[in-house]
């Protein structure tokens, strides 16, 4: 029997969009046809996108996504492509009116198969058990006198169910279809369960993954195929589209070698789902440039940076916003990083305008410091109402965790915060791998050196730096990821060897800043435990005297 060719189609759906996502599988298909393939198996729910919330309880969008299957299965048949053995995931729809989250099976012209995801994740970012029906029975097609099983990403995930049922069907593969977003190590286990499942039902897995940003989440990509013993058999790169073509072998012989990239170091990762969750919330809201505060730090250096990444660095505007506090190097340093990525750079003094506000309030100490920030976010904020621009926050997971930001300032404001979920010690880390990267290409580094060196400051007062209020960075980091990644109290912190006036104060600011942090902007979740989605902390330290 000679061998069946499989196309694993990696692409990059938008939420609602399904006009636009159908084209981007029909495009997809033509592609793998072009390669030679046989079947093309698609990611979770790539034609409505993922996750769609309660979309998937309208009847409009159920209808609207049921045509689109209909129509898909028509377009691959009038272009030729009807011998194609498509596997598609969509919304589905139970003769009750149930939504579900489902595989189409497409084959000349029409649907010939469906399977509906058995478990459905109801923890962390996934709320699927309240909207979708769970789907009851198996699914395995024949492709070519081949066996293939069909499940839906949570299937693997837990023991039993569809899977341990597909063990006993004698399998030539297993498609799974994947919506899983991404966290820094993911991958990692994604891999090893992948290989204990193949293992199970004795026969290749092939794991297709959605890639893009939507809202918080952001999705990888990086789909694979292994062995039944494990072998790596061939994967795709991640954040970009991808068609992965792969030949499945009869079981007489061994199964072929197909095409492997390595995988990209933990720094690059990150730094690329920040760039993909950036550029794809800005691109999918309809926005074509963005705005920030550049004040010469590391911050809005490296989101800047980004920002450049993202979408270009001609569609970045940056704004100097200098008080009588700003040093000499920070107002070089924000024009040096605007020279280095090609943003459009400005300059808007703080001073007038602050006057303006002291003459009415006369406000004093920290109200006074605080009135200087949130000027800032109201001339970024003018910007953007005058010239249609994003508003782009330049906030770290340090300072959101500890409270540290002046709310509705030039760094808490806006629509989307790109460092959200990436600590203040990480931030200086992935600003020196995107030079470090710059250097390899023969490129200019992006980010001034000063910019990573000199001591951090919010620049409101005279010699201020931010340990005047914090721990130094790499020690308040150690701290924030036993308690906030780790759910360790005081008492796991003391044990480890924490001075207990550090713990405390670090515990305080964060238990007191929930507030600030359910008013900040989204921003790409690259952690397992980020901030807005899938954490909150007291706003009392009370609890802990109980």
């Amino acid at each position: 029997m000679s061998a069946l060719r499989v196309a694993l189609a990696q692409i990059n759906p938008c939420v609602g969009d399904i006009a636009g996502n159908s084209a981007l599988v029909l495009a997809a298909c033509r592609q793998a046809a072009g390669a030679g393939a046989q079947l093309v198996v698609l990611p979770e729910m790539v034609i409505t996108g993922y996750p769609i919330e309660d979309l998937a309880l309208r009847e409009s969008f159920q209808r609207a996504a049921a045509r689109a299957v209909i129509d898909l299965a028509r377009d691959l048949e009038e272009q030729g492509l009807g011998y194609l053995t498509v596997i598609v995931g969509s919304l589905g729809t139970l003769p009750d009116g149930r939504p579900t989250n489902r595989a189409h099976v497409l084959l000349g012209g029409e649907q010939v198969a469906e399977y509906d995801k058995h478990h459905l994740p109801n923890y962390g970012v996934f709320d699927e058990r309240r909207i979708f029906a769970p789907g009851a029975s198996p699914c395995v097609v024949s492709v070519q006198g081949r066996r293939i099983g069909v499940v839906i990403c949570e299937d693997i995930w837990q023991e039993g169910g569809p899977v341990a049922a597909l063990a006993e069907h004698n399998l030539d593969l297993l498609a799974v279809l994947n919506g899983s977003p991404f966290e820094e190590g993911k991958g990692r286990v994604r891999t090893d369960l992948a290989r204990r499942r193949a293992a199970q039902v004795g026969a290749p897995l092939a794991y297709v993954n959605l890639w893009g940003g939507q809202d918080d989440l952001v999705f990888d990509g990086h789909s694979f195929v292994v062995a039944a013993d494990g072998t790596w058999l061939a994967n795709a790169g991640g954040f970009r589209d991808a068609v992965l073509v792969w030949d499945l072998e009869d079981r007489t012989g061994g199964q072929d070698q197909g095409p492997v990239v390595d995988f990209a170091a933990d720094d690059a990762q990150v730094y690329s789902a920040c760039v993909t969750g950036l550029r794809d919330y800005v691109v999918k809201n309809g926005f074509t440039s963005v705005v920030l505060g550049m004040s010469g730090g590391i911050d809005s250096a490296l989101t800047a940076a980004m920002a450049a990444d993202a979408i270009g660095g001609e569609h970045v505007v940056g704004v100097s916003m200098p008080s009588q506090y700003s040093s000499e190097h920070s107002r070089d340093d924000a024009a040096d990083l605007a020279k280095r990525i090609g943003a459009d750079y400005r300059v808007q003094p703080i001073a007038p305008i602050v006057e303006a506000f002291q003459a009415e309030l006369a406000l004093t100490g920290v109200a006074e410091e605080n009135l200087q920030a949130r000027v800032r976010g109201v001339i970024l904020m003018g910007i953007s109402n005058r010239e249609g621009h994003l508003v782009i926050a330049p906030g770290n997971k340090s300072e959101l965790a500890t409270g540290y930001a002046t709310i509705y300032d030039a760094g808490s404001i806006g629509g989307f915060a790109p460092l959200k979920d990436v600590d203040k010690s990480r931030v200086w880390q992935l600003a020196r791998w995107r030079n470090a990267l710059a250097e390899t290409r023969g490129e200019t580094p992006p980010i001034p050196e000063n910019s990573i060196t000199k001591a951090p400051s919010a620049e409101l007062r005279p010699g201020q730096t931010d340990q005047d209020s914090l721990p130094p960075y790499d020690l308040l980091d150690e701290v924030l990821d036993a308690y906030v990644e780790h759910a360790e109290g005081r008492d796991e912190l003391l044990a480890r060897g924490f001075d207990a006036a550090v713990v405390d104060r670090v515990l305080q600011l964060v238990d007191r800043a929930e507030w600030k942090r359910r008013q900040y902007p989204l921003g790409p979740k690259v952690t397992a435990l980020a901030f807005g989605r899938d954490r909150r902390l007291p706003v009392t330290s009370r609890w802990r005297e109980v």
